[in-house]
């Protein structure tokens, strides 16, 4: 028997897929906040994510402002 090809799903778009992506190392965060005798709520992760994400559009809004298409720390 001839193996049935698999059907590969379309690709979605980069940006609607990294408005999902966390961009901050959970476990990270968490030690550095235990290291502190502090303790971690649940979504504290996910709304630091939502911060990193309002920073770089602020920055790649000022790079292309400045008629750059490469992000540089100053932009932050």
């Amino acid at each position: 028997m001839a193996k049935a090809k698999k059907k590969t799903a379309k690709k979605k778009t980069a940006k609607k897929k990294a408005a999902k992506d966390v961009l901050c190392v959970g476990s990270k965060v968490k030690g550095y906040i235990k290291s502190n005798n502090l303790m971690c709520s649940g979504d504290l992760i996910g709304e630091l994510s939502e911060k990193i994400y309002d920073m770089l559009d602020d920055a790649m809004d000022r790079c292309e402002a400045n008629r750059r298409a490469t992000v540089r720390p100053q932009d932050l």
